[in-house]
């Protein structure tokens, strides 16, 4: 069994080797597909680690209470009931703070519970591009795991006083003293109209993927000073209101994250009037719900690449049946005489499915060799994450193999059924 395959797969080799060009039109179907496959995999799983990563970044046990999030909508939330939703408000997380006998941090955003709020920042003779100025309290560093590269965070005298102090992220500090090379900490600023100190610059943020997602596009400023400057601000649509408030939740280190879950929906329900037999009217976010809604849409995506390629491997599959066909013809005598010698029907049969298979395996490994270079070719030109785990090779070499059987059968069952006494008088 073992010399006979031997022999079937180099005479499939010998048999692509005397029609190069015919060969090579059939496979290309095969090599499109399998490198869709492997190409767009290794591109997909790169951004999947990338914004997994970038997810964690906010921890594990932090929850997130908001009017509506993008949990909502992936669940098919009618964007216009979810605005008529009752607004997230201040005194909202003064009660979760209070009443939550597992709270351990309670931090309030103002400027990124909805549209965001947005200006630009000037210093002396410089601006910078229009950022989001987010209003906090001292916890947003703590909560939010943010690393300082220089200076501090402001306290919560600072926040009670109402000071003019804000932190600078990434893209305001280059903007405005990166390519000088000064020291941030102490100058003053302008956010609109009203100066600023500069006290902190937050270190560079991961990303998504390598790309400049606007992670770095912000200034944070006491929270009392945002409402002092900007107000709270509310974003109309109809005679819907959503005001932009997002309360930020951490447990006390001995307590865990479900418990703290459980006590902010039963805080939120009573302040919101909820009977026992009506749905939240707010969204609770967690790590694990938006890995969650990722997984939803990676999912899809991953199911719209398989359809699209294998439309390119029906092809390839249409090709090798025909150039099976044609072989089986042009070889008609030589099966005549190896009926005629002995050779049974599923022997024939699995000689030309072997030869199929073989011919779309050969597309397969160059559709995986031009799939792994396609995507580390754009990881060294873009530095955007790649990720080549084994199983997208055998995904790749399986579904060649499966091209093959599928479309060399009805060649094969062709050849096997030919009458020995017709195949030898075949000119």
């Amino acid at each position: 069994m073992k010399i006979l395959l031997r022999e079937i797969v180099v005479l499939a080799l010998a048999t692509l080797r005397a029609n190069k060009l015919r060969s090579a039109l059939t496979v290309l179907g095969v090599v499109i597909g399998i490198t869709a496959i492997v190409g767009m995999t290794s591109l997909i799983r790169g951004f999947d680690q990338s914004l997994r990563d970038s997810i964690r970044e906010l921890g594990p046990n932090t929850i997130f209470v908001a009017k509506f999030s993008g949990v909502s909508i992936a669940a098919g939330g009618n964007f216009a009931t979810l605005l008529r939703r009752p607004n997230i408000t201040i005194d909202d997380a003064k009660a979760i703070e209070k009443l939550a006998p597992s709270v351990g941090i309670v931090d309030i955003w103002l400027g990124a519970g909805g549209p965001p709020t947005q200006a630009r920042v000037l210093y002396r003779g410089t601006r910078t591009k229009t950022l989001a100025v987010l209003g906090a309290t001292e916890n947003f560093a703590t909560i939010n795991f943010l690393k300082l590269e220089s200076g501090r965070f402001f306290t919560e005298s600072e926040v009670s006083r109402h000071r003019n102090v804000v932190v600078l992220a990434q893209t305001p500090y280059e903007a405005l003293f990166g390519q000088s090379g000064l020291e941030a900490v102490g100058k003053q600023v302008r956010i609109g109209a009203v100066e600023y100190t500069v006290i902190g610059v937050v270190g560079k943020r991961p990303s998504a993927g390598g790309f400049n997602l606007g992670q770095d596009d912000f200034v944070v400023i006491p929270e009392t000073t945002f409402r002092k400057q900007f107000g709270i601000q509310i974003f109309r649509r109809g005679n819907a209101t959503h005001q932009s408030v997002m309360i930020a939740v951490a447990p006390r280190t001995d307590s865990g994250r479900d418990d703290l879950v459980k006590e902010v929906e039963e805080i939120m329900r009573i302040r919101h009037g909820l009977k026992l037999d009506e749905p939240n009217d707010f969204d609770v976010v967690t790590q694990d719900a938006a890995l969650k809604v990722w997984d939803q849409v990676s999912g899809a995506t991953f199911l719209g690449l398989v359809v699209i390629s294998s439309i390119a491997l029906m092809v390839g599959g249409i090709g090798v049946m025909a150039i099976m066909m044609i072989s089986v013809t042009e070889r008609t005598r030589e099966i005549g005489v190896r009926k005629a010698l002995g050779a049974r029907r599923r022997e024939i049969l699995f000689q030309f499915l072997a030869e199929a298979v073989v011919l779309t395996l050969v597309g397969g490994v160059l559709g995986v060799v031009c799939g792994a270079t396609i995507g580390l070719g754009v990881s060294a030109a873009t530095g955007f994450p790649v990720s080549l785990p084994w199983w997208s090779f055998a995904l790749g070499l399986g579904f060649s193999a499966t091209v093959g059987i599928f479309f060399g059968m009805v060649p094969a069952v062709r050849a096997s059924r030919l009458d020995p006494i017709e195949a030898l008088r075949y000119e």
